[in-house]
């Protein structure tokens, strides 16, 4: 039955056809979300942590941790959590989280990875001045019942010149639902150059989808 009820959860998120859906959906699932992550060997969250630490050039540091500690984040979609937990893991300290979900959020102000945490729609416009974060990471949103590309602009005017937007993308999602061509506009834009762009079997049973590292070049116009 346990089983079962975990199947219906992750198939009703995925076919939600509602912001308002998936937030109740995900308050729902809030308390067992970790448990179940880990029984699918989701590693995507400990993948974006590094891929954090390679965009801003960290990894090779000596100090890595004393660097990423003065790094400021926006956990986007930050769920319960994982992420945070990850970047902590590395060194990171300042770090901030939205979600849909307040269920969600009350599971990852529990783990102390987070200095804010905030309510927020990712389909709309973001409560953040242009280019307040280091880094911006959104995992495990780009899939299916949940987001299209077009947060990534959002992404994009929220970190500063040379800072990195890091995001998982579920692959079958890539083309079909246009990540390919937005992220080929923000590039001929001049507002990101496309430091990562790889495939990664980060969940077990289910495949995984792409690391997609951008970084914010100089004199990028992001307004919108």
């Amino acid at each position: 039955m346990a089983d079962a009820t975990k199947s219906t959860l992750l198939d009703r998120v995925f076919a939600a056809k509602s912001t308002e859906e998936s937030r109740k959906l995900y308050d729902e699932w809030a308390k067992s979300y970790d448990a179940d992550m880990a029984e699918h060997e989701f590693t995507a969250p400990r993948l974006v942590a590094e891929a954090v630490a390679r965009g801003l050039k960290l990894n090779h540091l000596p100090n890595q941790k004393e660097a990423l500690a003065k790094t400021s984040i926006l956990d986007a979609g930050c769920g319960t959590g994982l992420v945070g937990i990850e970047l902590a893991r590395h060194g990171a300290k300042k770090i901030d989280g939205l979600d849909l979900s307040e269920g969600m959020l009350d599971i990852a102000r529990k783990t102390g990875a987070y200095e804010d945490l905030k309510i927020a729609d990712l389909t709309k416009r973001l409560p953040i001045v242009d280019g307040t974060y280091d880094a911006v990471t959104c995992c495990g949103t780009f899939t299916h019942g949940h987001l299209g590309p077009e947060p990534l602009a959002e992404f994009v005017r929220a970190v500063k010149t040379s800072g990195i937007v890091v995001a998982t993308v579920l692959d079958s999602h890539w083309q079909e639902k246009g990540f390919e061509k937005e992220v080929e506009r923000l590039r001929s834009d001049g507002q990101v150059e496309v430091m990562e762009n790889d495939l990664h079997a980060y969940r077990k049973d289910a495949g995984g989808g792409r690391i997609l590292v951008l970084r914010k070049v100089s004199g990028a116009n992001t307004e919108r």
